[in-house]
């Protein structure tokens, strides 16, 4: 699995600013396939067809293999791939915005339009917030009972996650560590337990920690 930053949208969302009297709305949605991503345009399109523009940027796939710009009738460069930059420069992943335009009367120009569209997926990015999809492997740690406390307490103060503790006739902690990290933390468990632990690796899971720039 990739070790590369893995960024993407928190959540779906819209954010709206005025910039000399025309109105940009920004449309945000993370998608897995280039065909929700152009649904998700088709939607917008259809829920402000009377705006003047509906620009559009995506990039979508674990390296990034599908990347589309559309300026929706703006002057060529000026919309589309603002956007799009500001989605590369963000490294994020999985996510399509779509920006509707209501033009205001006043022209702002080549330079204009590529501040105001580039400058409102910036700033709405900041609006809907971005995580890290951080991959996890997962271990289980069986011990007798005479290690609770230490192991336990060990854990709760390391950079790894405690997801849970069984209890049966051992106890098992249940231990998430960055894929990157799993060598290094069988080893400080083995070290930890003096070797009497017993260690297994199970899955990897992806999980998503709020990314603040």
């Amino acid at each position: 699995m990739s070790a590369e930053p893995n960024y993407t949208i928190k959540q779906d969302g819209e954010y709206e600013v005025v910039i000399q009297k025309s109105k940009f709305i920004a449309h945000f949605k993370r998608v897995e396939t280039e065909e929700e991503a152009q649904a998700f345009i088709q939607t917008i399109k259809k829920a402000h067809w009377n705006a003047n523009h509906n620009c559009s940027a995506y990039i979508i796939g674990e390296r990034n293999e599908h990347q589309k710009a559309n300026d929706d009738g703006e002057p060529s460069g000026t919309a589309g791939m603002p956007m799009l930059e500001v989605l590369r420069k963000r490294q994020l992943k999985d996510t399509v915005v779509v920006i509707t335009r209501y033009f205001g009367g006043i022209k702002l120009g080549g330079g204009g339009l590529i501040r105001a569209y580039g400058g409102t997926v910036s700033e709405g990015l900041d609006a809907v917030g971005i995580v890290e999809r951080v991959p996890m492997q997962r271990l289980t740690l069986s011990v007798d009972y005479g290690w609770i406390g230490k192991v336990e307490n060990e854990l709760r103060q390391s950079d790894y996650l405690l997801d849970d503790i069984v209890y049966a006739e051992d106890v098992t902690f249940h231990v998430s560590v960055p894929v990157e990290a799993t060598e290094t933390a069988l080893a400080w468990l083995v070290d930890l337990t003096n070797g009497q632990g017993g260690l297994e690796t199970q899955d990897v899971r992806i999980i998503e920690r709020d990314f603040v720039r």
